[in-house]
């Protein structure tokens, strides 16, 4: 799948797009008097088989706003060689993306390594975040699969500033040892870089907020730029994937509000 982004009388639009099997790309952006494009990625095919690789292309122009939807979970078959995803995504000078998938089941035997880049150009904003289930759950399937492989870097200017690299096998690992899961069955990650934010101020204010959420343990972590790093550990991927949600709109609304009293203050 390639997408490329790009702004016209101030409004982003879908300049080009391309899709094979078994992709579809929709744009169900509601209100078009704003600024920001939402995508959304669609799948006819119950999920990765055995041999699959999925390239995605994303390219988003300068001062662009796009936020990439997906339909659903992404499940992982039982298979014998394998199956990679790839992607790549590039922001010009001034764009946002937000990139929120749903959660990843990787089922009994499956085998399956993905890796995201992220190039930014200067004054870029990045919201990112996935979430490992253990497998299914209801049907006993709890860390069955044979190894998850998930490897995200971002660049700015084309120095790495983050990488984030989660490893998961099973059969050579005790999850439920101490610094393991402990306990814990899924897990989620979330990433944020935005150069106007008040990283200070949104991290006390999330972990205030998350210490009354029930049966989750998380932790966060300033980045060398201006953003922050956000682990979460639970037991249910919907709960995980709805916090994810409520923290992306959280650190938008925050931002928008301190870029809006900058601007009044001028």
């Amino acid at each position: 799948m390639h997408i490329e982004t790009a702004l016209r009388d101030g409004k982003t639009f879908l300049k080009n797009s391309f899709c094979d099997a078994p992709f579809k790309l929709g744009d169900i952006t509601e209100d078009k008097s704003k600024k920001g494009l939402l995508l959304m990625l669609m799948s006819s095919s119950p999920g990765m088989l055995d041999g699959d690789e999925y390239n995605f292309q994303i390219r988003l122009g300068e001062g662009t706003a796009t936020t990439l939807q997906t339909q659903s979970y992404q499940r992982i078959y039982q298979m014998e060689k394998g199956a990679v995803q790839s992607m790549n995504i590039n922001l010009e000078a001034g764009a946002s993306f937000v990139y929120l998938p749903h959660p990843v089941v990787p089922h009994k035997g499956s085998s399956f390594t993905t890796r995201n880049k992220f190039f930014l150009a200067d004054r870029c904003s990045l919201i990112w975040g996935e979430v490992i289930s253990c497998g299914r759950k209801l049907n006993d399937e709890i860390f069955q699969f044979t190894s998850f492989h998930s490897i995200t870097e971002i660049y700015r200017n084309e120095c790495l500033i983050v990488k984030e690299n989660v490893f998961i096998k099973p059969a050579e690992m005790n999850l439920a040892g101490l610094g393991q899961m402990e306990g814990y069955t899924h897990q989620a990650s979330f990433l944020y870089i935005k150069d106007s934010a008040n990283v200070d101020e949104l991290i006390n204010r999330l972990a205030a907020d998350l210490e009354s959420s029930v049966d989750i343990s998380f932790g966060i972590s300033a980045l060398p730029v201006n953003g922050f790093v956000l682990r979460l550990l639970g037991c249910k991927a919907e709960q995980l994937f709805i916090l994810l949600q409520r923290i992306a709109a959280f650190v938008q609304l925050s931002t928008s509000l301190v870029v809006s009293k900058a601007k009044a203050h001028v």
